[in-house]
């Protein structure tokens, strides 16, 4: 124990922090108050990165010394940030606080003991990228067959294995909540993790869910090292505490076990991240493990008029499972939400364009205005007539809907049997299939190219007897896929040609391959509805040429912009974030809240949703909903206004017209 040092005393600092003038009286209650745990429901756009910035500074005005605090973020850089800031107003060296994020704690910690888990000090970490590579690396000597079926491939796996230890399950148990589909292969898989595991150790390296698993395991498994950590730290301060999970909450525990002075920062009404493993229950249980703790809320907004914060007030009061706040405005009136509802999603696209024109002729940048929404899917008709419009955008929830490469890799069957000399497209296509890769794929191309008919022996299956390596399943496939899309071709029926795509194993395909599989097929179906207004595959592919070299091109209307976007995202990626002006698309029963939280009864935490997107507008929120959608196999359905809607307050928002446009 002695070849530990915890810290030195270090005499109180001489500040000169007016707290009654840098802070409310909320967020003076949270910073002044005395030792103990304390949980703080601080609401959006309340100042909480502000209290916990003066929270650091006051304790070090006291004279706690900098190596006995432990800052927790979720990001390094908002670490950073805090601490600049600390350093700003005490004038003192903040170089000895702990402050980062749980996987950069858990790094400094285990340079210190990883031979207690079997490592050297010097290991390396292992990027995502790399780590998949590992987990590629264990299924090819786990001598598995995986050639000759389908199997996961190494990001699936490695997206499984990363659930398992945030929630602290078994393999097993991960595959049971996450990937059900998978669990006839559950020996196999854990087999693979087991072998994955080995590896890692043998070649002295973690990856980054490794820095909690084994931060964890020797607090939990030395009593003494647990002791020491727990009498090093006498302040404890967490933010973000609702987007957790189990095996942070554990250790947040653990290095408080002595002092107890543990503070943590959230909002449970923004908790939106269990899909990740976050865990709601932890801030709502934070008072049953620490029943001494002093609740304090933030409740004063700074961000929105109070007609946006009426209505997100008004929303949330639904939720059940939540600490009871409401939220009041510092800023003057200003205009009522709107709801606006359209003839269908080409007419909503119509008028989110069309009104983001009116609010740059207005004054206001492009880069101020969000459109956001509950799926990636959602945004492709937006996405379209932004490009038709030359109104320059930026997407944050991932690439372009027509770059995508599920969205190509359908896309290649319809171009190959609309131009048999596409050659990129076919050797994409072939590639999709198990066993099948760029050198077979070249082979057989250059083969096809040579016949007169190049879907002849794909239908035969006399293919395979110029090559033999291609699986009879490939063959099997082949040929019933190009008979049905040749006679789809004929018929000009392009989203009966996906469809058939989807039904001869792309389906499985998409399962096997991505972790997010779900939200890719939710993007097919998309494609497909879309394609039904084209009455050739011609006209339909030739669009879909259009909408991705023009979105490849930056389109910018000749100087008018400058580097001004508009900025296209899902919820989960807009959180924290703030805009003058707020759209959310797609406020539907039936696309938001999403049907499968409604199945599984999270229908809070699409509440929740709601509640994060709303309170991202500062000035204006739009709230816009079709009336009629169109699906290729239901045909036209009257879409009711989501029950988010429903439930509001009718004198909360104002609804437009909106047939002009």
């Amino acid at each position: 124990m002695k070849k530990y040092t915890i810290h030195r005393d270090v005499p109180p600092v001489k500040t000169a922090i007016d707290y009654s003038r840098e802070l409310n009286e909320e967020q003076r209650s949270v910073v002044l108050s005395e030792d103990g745990p304390i949980l703080v429901i601080a609401g959006a756009g309340s100042g909480k990165t502000r209290v916990v910035t003066y929270r650091v500074a006051r304790l070090l005005e006291r004279g706690v010394p900098p190596s006995g605090i432990l800052l927790l973020t979720f990001t390094n850089k908002a670490a950073r940030e805090m601490l600049h800031r600390v350093e700003h107003l005490v004038k003192m060296d903040t170089r000895y606080i702990w402050g980062g994020t749980f996987h950069h704690i858990g790094n400094l910690v285990l340079r210190q003991h990883a031979g207690r888990v079997g490592y050297r000090k010097n290991f390396t970490i292992l990027d995502n990228e790399d780590a998949k590579d590992v987990v590629e690396l264990a299924v090819k000597e786990s001598r598995i067959d995986t050639k000759n079926r389908m199997f996961p491939k190494g990001g699936v796996l490695k997206e499984l294995f990363s659930y398992a230890a945030n929630t602290m399950q078994t393999v097993g148990e991960a595959i049971r909540d996450r990937n059900p589909f998978f669990y006839d292969l559950v020996d196999e898989i854990t087999t693979i993790h087991t072998l994955y595991t080995r590896k890692k150790r043998e070649t002295n390296a973690m990856d980054f869910d490794d820095l909690l698993t084994y931060w964890h395991t020797i607090l939990s498994e030395d009593p003494e090292l647990r002791k020491l950590y727990a009498m090093t730290f006498s302040h404890i301060l967490v933010d973000e505490y609702q987007d957790t999970n189990r095996i942070q909450s554990e250790i947040i525990d653990f290095m408080g076990l002595i002092n107890r002075n543990v503070m943590v920062v959230g909002d449970d009404a923004q908790s939106i991240y269990s899909f990740r493993g976050a865990n709601f229950q932890n801030i709502l249980d934070f008072p049953k493990k620490y029943e001494e703790a002093k609740i304090f809320k933030l409740e004063t907004n700074y961000r929105s008029t109070p007609e946006i914060l009426d209505l997100a007030n008004n929303s949330i009061s639904y939720n059940i499972n939540q600490y009871e706040k409401n939220l009041h405005a510092v800023r003057q009136n200003g205009v009522v939400p709107v709801i606006a509802p359209s003839r269908d999603v080409l007419q909503e696209a119509e008028f989110v364009a069309q009104r983001i024109l009116e609010l740059s002729d207005e004054g206001i940048p492009l880069d101020r205005i969000s459109v956001l929404y509950r799926a990636h899917y959602h945004s492709m008709e937006v996405q379209m007539e932004l490009t038709r419009r030359g109104i320059p955008f930026e997407i944050r929830s991932g690439l372009r809907f027509f770059e995508q490469a599920h969205i190509k890799d359908v896309v290649s069957f319809l171009r190959v049997v609309s131009n048999p000399n596409d050659e990129i497209s076919w050797k994409r296509m072939f590639c999709i299939f198990p066993r099948i890769g760029k050198k077979t794929a070249d082979n057989i191309y250059a083969y096809l190219k040579e016949q007169g008919d190049p879907f002849a022996p794909l239908i035969s299956k006399s293919i395979g007897e110029k090559f033999k390596s291609v699986r009879k399943e490939n063959l099997d496939v082949w040929a019933e896929l190009f008979a049905e899309l040749k006679d789809l071709q004929n018929e000009e029926a392009p989203g009966d040609m996906i469809s058939a795509v989807l039904k001869h194993g792309y389906i499985e395909y998409l399962k096997f391959t991505y972790p997010n599989y779900e939200a890719r097929l939710e993007d097919l179906g998309q494609l497909i509805n879309f394609s039904t207004k084209y009455n050739s595959v011609d006209s339909f592919l030739g669009e879909l040429s259009l909408m991705s070299g023009l979105a490849g091109e930056e389109v910018i209307t000749a100087g008018e912009f400058d580097e001004e976007r508009v900025v296209l995202s899902t919820i989960h990626q807009a959180k924290g974030l703030e805009w003058r002006v707020v759209f959310i698309i797609w406020c539907a029963e039936g696309r938001f809240p999403n049907p499968k939280a409604i199945e599984e009864g999270a229908i809070e935490e699409e509440r929740r949703l709601f509640y994060v997107a709303s309170t991202r507008a500062m000035d204006e929120l739009y709230l816009c909903y079709p009336i009629l959608a169109f699906d290729r196999q239901a045909g036209h359905t009257i879409m009711r206004p989501s029950r988010f809607l429903a439930e509001l307050k009718g004198s909360l928002y104002e609804e437009w017209s909106i047939s002009e446009y």
